[in-house]
């Protein structure tokens, strides 16, 4: 496989974990009881912790990636 292979799954991989990590954790206004001003959806997230998600994600695709790397080796052999 080459590096450009390699970056390509590993993106394609990233981009699909990243909608299996969005949802953890997510609690909107209404779950939460904070009160909703005028024009914002309350169904909206109140803290949406981007940052530990996208740190979730990268690891979660490094460990996926890493486990079709082996698997598409070990197939080639």
């Amino acid at each position: 496989m080459s590096v450009l292979s390699a970056i390509a799954i590993y993106f394609i991989i990233w981009w699909l974990c990243l909608f299996l990590v969005l949802p953890w954790g997510v609690r909107n206004a209404h779950e939460t009881g904070a009160s909703v001003g005028a024009g914002h959806e309350a169904g909206a997230p109140v803290n949406p912790m981007l940052w530990r998600k996208v740190l979730a994600n990268t690891i979660l695709a490094m460990i996926v990636f890493g486990f079709v790397y082996v698997v598409r080796n070990w197939l080639a052999v």
